[in-house]
């Protein structure tokens, strides 16, 4: 599975990160978040898929 964040949509969203620690991290200057790794481990795919629906701005894509 792989993850994307689109920086023009994604404005300051912190939840991805805080339920998805690992797949995802905030940018200290501006806050957005952003993928750790474009392609996200087995074990962490349930995360990932609930730091997706959570986006208020679909900010955040997946592809398999």
């Amino acid at each position: 599975m792989k993850v994307r964040v689109d920086p023009d949509r994604c404005q300051g969203h912190t939840l991805c990160a805080m339920i998805a620690p690992k797949a995802f991290e905030l940018s200290e200057i501006d806050g957005h978040s952003s993928p750790v790794s474009e392609d996200v481990p087995a074990d962490q795919e349930a995360e990932v898929r609930e730091a997706v629906h959570s986006c208020p701005e679909r900010a955040i894509s997946i592809s398999e």
